[in-house]
């Protein structure tokens, strides 16, 4: 399994635990942005620079992408192609997405999408906080204590 991060809008909260898992788990890790993101220094760890542009890092995880691979993505559309090339996606709150949930949540942000187009003034997502932080990390063990079964 290969581990891809879309790290264009990584939290920094969470790279820390991010290393510790790729270093303990030994997992070939491509950490891909239109900007220099840097998670931490490993051997495991190729960061890759995409041209800018709205999709390029998520077209160029997807070309990369192959089945049983994880991509770290809050990006949905992304998440929504990884789960149709038979990989897996998680998001930066921990959340697992899957074929049985990932059709809601496109759903979803596409009707809030079309509420922000139409002119109206929605609240964002809540702020990234340390609990967050450790939902992420028990979500992340998880799937990787799984894979190794």
């Amino acid at each position: 399994m290969t581990l891809f991060i879309d790290g264009d809008a990584f939290p920094n909260l969470l790279k820390p635990i991010i290393l510790r898992a790729i270093e303990r788990a030994g997992l070939e890790t491509y950490v891909i942005a239109n900007k220099k993101i840097n998670v931490g220094k490993s051997s495991f760890i190729t960061y890759m620079i995409v041209e800018a542009g709205a999709d390029e890092a998520d077209n160029k995880i997807v070309e990369l992408l192959k089945e049983n691979d994880l991509v770290i993505t809050a990006d949905i559309p992304l998440a929504d192609r990884v789960i149709t090339k038979n990989a897996h996606a998680i998001d930066h709150r921990g959340e697992l997405y899957t074929e049985d949930n990932i059709k809601n949540y496109l759903a979803m942000r596409n009707l809030m999408q079309e509420i922000r187009d139409s002119g109206e003034v929605t609240k964002g997502p809540k702020a990234f906080n340390q609990k967050d932080c450790q939902t992420f990390a028990n979500s992340l063990n998880k799937f990787l204590q799984g894979i190794k079964k």
